[in-house]
């Protein structure tokens, strides 16, 4: 165990020169070190007068007038657009709607439906038509010459957090695939081996678990390159690190928005479409809200364009303008994703130092990776005891949570966790550890 002389002063320091200090004062916080933001988003302040408004004036006053008069109706494309810078995608591909779990639904047999028409021989969005695959490789991947190969399998990441497991089966019984989990890094060699057969790849961008941060731009192109399409989860990196969607060719991404997005329990999840799939997006859950006619009342379906497609049901209002509320912090002078994300590395770094300098040898070990392109934005930290572990960490102060069997969690989101909290969750660790 290293002398721990300094780190006190040297928290005080850091977060005298931190660029963001000041946007902490825009959150409703205590004396609580709040290491949690990586499962709930702390409030910010203002969010409270808003929905006030959206209940007393909106629905209290205007009643069903604010669907037009107030944007209700057009919520969902308006707040996506928000979004979408903070993942790195154009305004029109992102809508928000429904849960995660909704939307992994809908992504993953979207992505089967257009994988099979590829091996059909029809549109194939990014690489012409025919023997040309989405990559531009032109090794039978369906067209005049005759049909491609059997897109019959999903692979989903074996360490998933598990209710996207549960859809994938789910999608895999419905869409008649074989299942097949696979950790990240196994995908590319699974690809090259069997990616004639799969038909899409569902990864997470930071594993819930441990913090990893996996290989978009590598794990993307290895699925292209198969002529698979790739759905990501981006529930651990959207509002942490840049994600570049747009930059990197990502064919769909869902993710939530109560973490480090702020919008609340149970704020409504989004779902992004690029641009040149949107047309052949074919959502297995056709709702009135996606139909180009919503109020025509047509007993026949026919698909908006756009986003919208992603569309199904009447919205959650009054979730989904607390989380427009929200995100009004990322509008802030000097907020921006790559400021958040220089300070997240900057905090876990200081947060491992701190952790080696006050905690004994082999009583926790970090099962995050140090290197920081492998690193979202929490530490993972294993103990024998970590149940209650966390359970006293609380009772004195410091909130993160413990994960099945043995992992605490400290989730550090920069735009309100300072180095003093860091320094002070280290110390309160140590204590804790010596009883």
């Amino acid at each position: 165990m290293s002398e721990p002389t300094g780190l006190a002063g040297e928290a005080e320091r850091l977060d005298a020169a931190d660029a963001l200090a000041a946007v902490r004062e825009r959150f409703v916080l205590d004396d609580v070190t709040y290491l949690d933001g990586n499962s709930l988003g702390a409030l910010p302040a203002h969010v409270p007068a808003r929905v006030a408004d959206v209940v007393r004036r909106q629905w209290g006053e205007l009643r069903i007038r604010s669907w037009e008069e107030s944007g209700w109706w057009t919520a969902p494309e308006r707040i996506g657009d928000r979004i979408a810078p903070l993942v790195g995608a154009a305004a029109g591909q992102v809508v928000v709607g429904d849960s995660t779990s909704v939307n992994v639904f809908k992504a993953l047999v979207a992505a089967v439906r257009m994988a099979r028409e590829d091996g059909d021989g029809g549109p194939v969005g990014t690489g012409g038509t025919g023997g040309t695959d989405r990559t531009g490789r032109t090794d039978g991947a369906g067209g005049p010459g005759g049909p491609g190969p059997v897109r019959d399998e999903i692979l989903v990441d074996a360490t998933t957090f598990p209710t996207d497991g549960y859809i994938a089966e789910s999608a895999a019984r419905m869409t008649g695939c074989t299942l097949r989990p696979v950790t990240p890094a196994e995908v590319p060699s699974v690809l090259a081996d069997r990616g004639g057969r799969t038909a899409a790849v569902l990864l997470n961008h930071v594993d819930y678990r441990t913090g990893r941060l996996h290989d978009l731009p590598a794990l993307t192109a290895a699925a292209h390159q198969a002529g698979a399409y790739v759905v990501w989860d981006l529930c651990h990196s959207a509002g942490a690190l840049p994600v570049g969607l747009d930059e990197h060719r990502v064919d769909l991404a869902v993710g939530c928005t109560y973490k480090y997005l702020n919008g609340g329990p149970g704020s409504p999840a989004y779902l992004y479409v690029r641009r040149d799939l949107q047309p052949r997006f074919d959502s297995p859950l056709p709702g009135w809200n996606s139909h180009a006619e919503p109020f025509g009342m047509r007993s026949d379906y026919a698909p908006a364009s756009g986003a919208v497609r992603g569309r199904v049901g009447t919205p959650d209002i009054l979730s989904l303008l607390a989380l427009e509320a929200a995100l009004d912090v990322w509008d802030e002078e000097g907020v921006s994703v790559a400021a958040v994300r220089a300070k997240s590395l900057a905090l876990t770094d200081f947060f491992l130092r701190c952790v080696g300098a006050y905690v004994p040898d082999g009583r926790v070990e970090s099962v995050t990776p140090a290197a920081h392109a492998e690193r979202g934005s929490q530490v993972a930290l294993r103990c024998d005891d970590a149940g209650e572990v966390m359970k006293r960490l609380i009772e004195r102060g410091v909130v993160g949570d413990y994960r099945a069997p043995d992992v605490l969690r400290f989730g550090f989101t920069p735009l309100y966790v300072g180095f003093a909290d860091v320094e002070r969750a280290a110390r309160v660790l140590a204590r804790t550890l010596a009883g």
